[in-house]
């Protein structure tokens, strides 16, 4: 074919999409490479001499190149909701009880285990693509999803509609990913499921164009079709240019689900794509409807998970990673394994009581489980297939990466020097964080690069960074560099609570950092053992923990002190139905949980991470989950935010 004119590039353009579709999607090529390398480059030609005539739907414009800063947050029309996990067949006997679902026939299909998508299509052109984020709010990922071969950017349906599904990567594709990670010497990517996340959420849309990712439709969101069945809506879809996985069952009854789930659990290995379970559905639309949502997910489907995977192997040795706190983590070295497709090489191993209790030795056989895990467990040791070789596995006494002597606390082994290169970028990222200095722009992505640039080695270089310093780094602009120099700036007059809890020592987070500046101010440097085990709340290793702290570290605390004049201010309590009482605060909520923590601190309440009898309150959002539920077991009072708002106001 040869391209003389716009007429005949819009017919190469039809027929290159039109190939693409069978090729990513029906996985029946209409074409070789050759042909289509040949048309394509056809295609690119034209383009570049008559910029001015690309079409909205060339091929060219899924490679990528967009770059960006970060990624804008956008709603989904309608809620994108969890799935309740079921494991076994007394499970789904109880699910199938709940809301009388026995008598109904139900939708049977894979699911798949990767990052969670919504399309919005209007006038049959894709208009925006939206990640899962907390159901409400995602962020928008459109021009990577635009690079997805399997993802069409029209449709022949007009309306409005929203097209849910999972990004995933075939197992073929990531382990040759991986494989050109190895000799580029990059760090592999640990499976299937967080290569396809991780490839969605690139800030450069040419590396996901490069990933060979995916798009499995499950659902639909915002629609206005008629249609009285969920496989309807599904056969609708997949008609429209989308994928469809072969095992797709509809099943009358309980047994015939059954079937399905053993049937798929046996295929489980040989699909090219990582599933984890069987979604099972009510296919009945107004069925799904009636029977409606609980505060996280539907009524009216479920996963039914398969069995964690368990396989044999050898540890050959235990790594040591010192993390932000300075806890040093042991990680189990595997003789390499391939679990759900993923070659596995580390398992966890928690903290030496771990190893201790599991009788662990260097070069044992092991047991191993991955069930949605990233990193595997180790389960067992086969101590009667032991054969001389192996070795016991000691406690470390000196960190592995900085040498200083490490705190032993039993379940805790801690590294205790704040300036440890191990610990330092993490360190570095919790100390600019929203909740200690609140250095806007100094996120994970900037502190890795200024580390890797020698500019910052220890907190207190962040105060000696320098316009010059920065202005010359790649993605560093007159405004940004500006920006950040000035959010540097104002963290100088930083909370001493926040400034306390941004060093980072192990134990000592926002709650016991408020505490000891409200108790102490200005003497905080100087605290010793016995002064902070007298501290309401704090116990032995809370008060040997920060009282260590502060003697390795003292020196450059005071450093750090130079530049910042941590403000010991605290506001007077107000008195209301709050006061004294103790909050548990679940789901998604109007604003960020912080702000509801720090007006129930204002009005003398405390905010605890988990409920218990002594709950007073459970403030619960949508999409509330297990703490709501032990909530409503123990007779907790549970409100929503027009409760809450009322009895804020009632003052006394």
């Amino acid at each position: 074919m040869v391209i003389a004119n716009k007429k005949d590039y819009d017919e190469a353009v039809e027929l290159l999409n039109l190939w693409a579709k069978a090729y990513y999607t029906d996985d029946e090529p209409l074409a070789s490479d050759e042909e289509y390398d040949k048309l394509y480059h056809q295609v690119l030609d034209f383009e570049k001499i008559h910029p001015e005539q690309i079409s909205l739907f060339s091929p060219t414009k899924r490679v990528g190149g967009a770059v960006s800063e970060k990624f804008s947050k956008a709603m989904h029309i309608k809620k994108m909701w969890s799935m309740e996990d079921i494991f076994d067949d007394g499970e789904l006997l109880a699910w199938l009880k709940r809301g009388e679902k026995s008598s109904e026939s139900f939708v049977c299909e894979p699911k798949f285990d990767g990052a969670s998508l919504n399309l919005l299509y209007e006038n049959g052109i894709l208009l925006r693509a939206i990640s899962r984020g907390d159901g409400i709010t995602g962020e928008d990922v459109t021009q990577n999803a635009l690079t997805i071969g399997s993802i069409p950017q029209r449709i022949e349906y007009k309306e409005r509609i929203e097209i849910r599904g999972e990004v995933v990567i075939k197992k073929a594709d990531f382990d040759k990913l991986n494989d050109e990670r190895a000799l580029n010497g990059e760090a592999l990517l640990s499976n299937p499921r967080n290569a396809a996340s991780g490839s969605l959420r690139q800030l450069d849309s040419s590396i996901t164009a490069k990933r060979k990712l995916l798009f499995v439709p499950w659902g639909v969101g915002e629609h206005s079709l008629n249609f009285a069945t969920h496989s309807e809506i599904m056969g609708f879809v997949r008609s429209l240019g989308f994928y469809r996985d072969e095992f797709f069952r509809l099943c009358k009854d309980i047994n015939e689900v059954r079937k399905a789930y053993e049937e798929l659990k046996t295929l489980r290995d040989s699909k090219d794509i990582m599933l984890d379970g069987m979604v099972v559905r009510v296919n009945l639309l107004s069925k799904c409807e009636e029977l409606g949502y609980t505060v996280k997910f539907p009524k009216f489907m479920v996963a039914y998970k398969f069995p964690a995977t368990q396989k044999t192997t050898r540890l050959l040795d235990v790594a040591l990673q010192v993390g932000r706190s300075g806890v040093v983590t042991p990680v189990g070295v595997l003789e390499a394994v391939n679990i759900d497709g993923a070659t596995v090489k580390s398992a966890t191993l928690h903290n030496f009581d771990e190893i201790e209790r599991l009788g662990l030795m260097k070069n044992d056989f092991i047991s191993i489980i991955r069930s949605g895990d990233v990193i595997p467990k180790i389960t067992g040791v086969y101590k009667d297939r032991r054969d001389g070789t192996q070795t016991p596995i000691l406690r470390p006494k000196f960190c592995p990466q900085c040498g200083s002597a490490l705190l032993d606390e039993g379940v805790f082994v801690k590294c205790q020097n704040l300036e440890c290169k191990a610990r330092m970028v993490n360190s570095l990222i919790h100390f600019a964080s929203k909740k200690c200095l609140n250095i806007d722009g100094l996120g994970e992505a900037i502190v890795n690069t200024l580390y890797e640039k020698g500019l910052l080695r220890r907190l207190v270089d962040i105060y000696k960074l320098e316009f010059n310093d920065l202005i010359g780094l790649e993605g560093f602009k007159d405004k940004k560099v500006q920006n950040l120099l000035d959010a540097i700036n104002s963290s100088k007059g930083a909370r001493l609570d926040n400034f306390i809890s941004g060093l980072g020592c192990e134990h000592i987070g926002e709650v016991a950092a408020k505490k000891i500046a409200q108790i102490y101010g200005e003497k905080w440097l100087d605290l010793g053992f016995d002064e902070l085990k007298a501290i309401e709340g704090f116990g032995d290793e809370m008060a040997k923990s920060f009282s260590e702290f502060l003697q390795v570290n003292k020196d450059s605390i005071a450093e750090l002190l130079d530049f910042v004049k941590p403000v010991c201010k605290f506001e007077q309590i107000t008195q209301n139905a709050f006061s004294g009482k103790t909050f548990v605060i679940t789901g998604t909520l109007s604003r960020p949980r912080d702000e509801f923590k720090a007006m129930l601190e204002g009005f003398g309440a405390k905010v605890a991470s988990s409920v218990s009898k002594k709950t007073d309150f459970v403030l619960a959002g949508s999409d509330a989950g297990s703490k709501l539920d032990k909530a409503l077991e123990l007779g907790v009072k549970v409100i929503d935010e027009n409760e809450f708002t009322r009895l804020k106001n009632e003052n006394f």
